[in-house]
């Protein structure tokens, strides 16, 4: 019988069954076996291909490849409807939204379209001192999810000593921690500001409206929606432990989620914003806002 040409070296030599190699073991051990069943809880493919010639194995570089993520597997932010979200719940401007309905308007004077709401704008030059705080919000429509994009959202809240621009003694032509925003191509607003104070009787705070556009929102056009940021209990007791917030220390101890009269109906529970960073570096508390 013919040997096969697998067993015949470059001389024409038939190879010796001892060097032969694991493959033809391998092939031999099912020959003679296969009727035993001995594989039987064995990938004989698997087996095989586990011997194969170098030749059948994949390159360094399609391994890496293959072991390489694609770029489409990476998340990311995206404006389509993603399914519904929470609406967040309606809350009350306060006494102090400086947008026409308690007194002063500061929603029509140039200058209250920013993002940055540290200084005050106009005539004013006062600047507020704090721990830095971004705040992120993203506005999505509640029912599908989708990104409200070219919303307007103007935000405001108290210093870090807990007064309110254009309301509080001293502060009557300050406007400072006020602003004016379009949201992005993601529904999302960014302001640079500092971490609010906690004064007596509400817990730590961010206010906030949200219009149809930028344009309604300067005129006081119709308000989509008005509610309110809770900041978390443990980032606020890093930055109340800072010089500048002694007096948040004390009101801090005197209220609670639950006690608050704005977020006390069910702990604020789609209110809080997710936090990063610290008191060294500044933080940045986002949220989604349905609407």
């Amino acid at each position: 019988m013919a040997t096969d040409p697998r067993w015949i070296d470059e001389h024409g030599n038939e190879i010796d069954e001892d060097h032969r190699g694991l493959v033809y073991d391998i092939r031999t051990l099912v020959d003679r076996r296969l009727a035993l069943g001995i594989f039987g809880g064995i990938g004989l493919t698997s087996l095989l291909a586990a011997c194969a010639s170098p030749a059948a194995e994949p390159s360094a570089s399609a391994t890496a490849t293959s072991a390489t993520p694609s770029a489409s597997a990476t998340p990311t932010p995206s404006a389509a409807a993603s399914g519904p979200v929470t609406e967040v719940p309606d809350e009350t401007g306060g006494p102090y939204p400086g947008d026409g309905s308690n007194g002063v308007n500061v929603l029509d004077d140039s200058g209250i379209v920013r993002s940055d709401i540290r200084s005050s704008f106009g005539s004013s030059t006062a600047v507020a001192e704090g721990v830095p705080l971004t705040i992120e919000l993203t506005v999505r429509d509640a029912a599908t999810g989708s990104a409200l994009v070219g919303a307007g959202v103007y935000l405001w809240h108290c210093d870090r000593e807990g007064r309110y621009s254009l309301y509080s003694d001293g502060l009557e032509d300050v406007n400072y921690l006020r602003g004016v925003q379009e949201t992005d191509a993601m529904g999302t607003v960014r302001f640079a500001s500092i971490y609010p104070a906690c004064y007596a009787g509400r817990w730590p705070h961010i206010h906030f409206e949200v219009y149809s556009d930028v344009a309604n929102a300067v005129a006081s056009g119709p308000i989509v929606k008005t509610s309110q940021i809770a900041l978390p209990e443990e980032v606020n007791a890093q930055v109340y432990a800072t010089a500048g917030y002694e007096q948040s220390v004390r009101n801090a101890a005197q209220v609670s989620l639950a006690s608050d009269n704005v977020f006390g109906d069910d702990g604020g529970i789609h209110q809080i914003a997710s936090m990063s960073g610290s008191v060294s570096t500044g933080y940045t508390a986002a949220l989604t806002i349905g609407v």
